[in-house]
């Protein structure tokens, strides 16, 4: 079966069970620990108060984590898919991207890569979004965390 063709607009996943259920389902063990907290202040309450929190920001991490380890394969694969396809007067700046604007730049196809990282470059674009609605020729990636 194949991926639907992504572009600006549809390329952001979302996990339901994961952004919605587990969010949902925490933030309001939350509200409810705190509201327990306030109804009856003790020490387990509080305890329910902390242990909530720290399930929130446990989620959060176990998000943040695989995240940013994708975001140095993207940068050494892009870094790559460069080296191949910048003009060779840009072949020297390469480590002038930032990790935004090689994670932003992986969705331009092959052809149209070396014109747009000069853009970036020259422009100093640094917003994630802009660079990707620059792009005219979306190469998907379905492989993502």
């Amino acid at each position: 079966m194949s991926e639907p063709q992504q572009s600006f607009q549809n390329h952001v996943r979302i996990v339901p069970a994961y952004h919605y259920l587990v969010f949902g389902a925490f933030s309001i063990n939350l509200m409810l620990a705190i509201k327990a907290l306030w109804d009856t202040p003790t020490l387990t309450a509080g305890s329910d108060v902390l242990t909530a929190v720290a399930l929130i920001v446990l989620a959060l991490y176990a998000r943040v984590f695989p995240l940013a380890a994708q975001d140095r394969v993207i940068r050494l694969e892009m870094r790559q898919r460069l080296k191949e396809t910048l003009p060779a007067a840009l072949q020297g700046r390469i480590d002038d991207f930032t990790r935004g604007q090689l994670v932003a730049l992986r969705f331009a196809s092959d052809e149209e890569l070396g014109e747009l990282a000069e853009k970036v470059l020259t422009g100093n674009i640094q917003d994630r979004k802009a660079i990707k609605k620059m792009i005219r020729s979306w190469r998907s990636d379905h492989l993502r965390v």
